[in-house]
């Protein structure tokens, strides 16, 4: 029976696996982050249109829109676009609210990463019928 010198070989394999293990972390922090800011995205269409079907006019319910979903998204965001059509803004009609969010990859990670991604969500509210506004 001979025996085979061994020495070393766990230091081998976990300077090969710990540098893994810390781009798994990294890499489910990432993971985390982004789908926290899709849902903050999606949450601030849903806030905006809702603001915006409350206003009484389309003029009111563009800047309530604006300022309701800029508030959600503000500090997870490097650039922010509201879009508000409100083509239907009538009673019975509707206002949709598209949020488009750019969030830098350092944000996501902690890391000084170069890059962005950029989520977008759209959200529809109605209009009470029994609500008077003006187009």
């Amino acid at each position: 029976m001979s025996i085979v010198d061994d020495d070393g070989g766990v230091a081998v394999e976990v300077a090969l696996s710990v540098p893994f293990g810390v781009m798994l972390v990294f890499l489910v922090v990432a993971a985390f982050n982004l789908g926290r800011t899709t849902i903050d995205v999606n949450s601030a269409a849903a806030a905006g249109a809702r603001a915006a079907s409350l206003s009484r006019t389309a003029a009111g319910a563009a800047v309530a829109a604006q300022d309701a979903a800029t508030a959600n998204v503000s500090n997870r965001c490097t650039n922010v676009s509201v879009t508000v059509d409100t083509n239907d803004f009538r009673r019975g009609g509707s206002v949709t609210v598209a949020v488009t969010c750019r969030v830098a990859t350092q944000g996501l990670t902690g890391l000084s990463l170069p890059g962005s991604v950029t989520t977008e969500a759209r959200s529809t509210s109605p209009i009470d019928v029994y609500r008077s506004v003006t187009p």
